[in-house]
């Protein structure tokens, strides 16, 4: 059966890092050779950018090589771009979560965590996160290890 593995943040940052560690590019190479499908979804590239292109502004030009290797996922993952029904599925989802008094962000902040659960919901995933505590709220959530 075909998995479908939604990247949080921390795992893309780790794979978009210049001095990527070997086993888990290997790891990714296996899943993907396996038939499984490994997603990388919008809100997390543009978690990772936003943060890249400032510390790029900042002079710390080795950030460039991050950028291409955020860039090359882009390509070589399947990309999962925000929609509509995604937004609609990320405010029921953080309203639900005010609800039960649980938030997982600020009242004031966009809480991608939100975001990244609704894109995950969208193609039936599981997210895979370095700390599952906020997501599992929303979604199926693994540890990278686990993968």
């Amino acid at each position: 059966m075909t998995r479908v593995l939604v990247l949080d943040t921390g795992p893309a940052g780790q794979l978009a890092h210049p001095r990527v560690d070997p086993n888990m590019a290997q790891r990714i190479v296996d899943i993907l050779d396996a038939g499984d499908v490994i997603v990388l979804p919008e809100i997390v590239d543009y978690e990772l950018r936003r943060n890249l292109l400032l510390e790029i502004a900042r002079g710390h030009s080795s950030m460039n090589r991050s950028l291409d290797r955020l860039d090359q996922l882009r390509r070589t993952l399947t990309f999962l771009p925000i929609n509509s029904d995604a937004m609609l599925k990320a405010a029921e989802l953080w309203a639900e979560a005010r609800r039960q008094g649980r938030p997982t962000a600020d009242p004031q902040a966009l809480d991608g965590d939100a975001i990244l659960a609704a894109q995950a919901l969208q193609v039936g995933g599981t997210v895979v996160t370095l700390n599952i505590g906020h997501l599992r709220l929303f979604v199926d959530a693994v540890r990278w290890e686990e993968i």
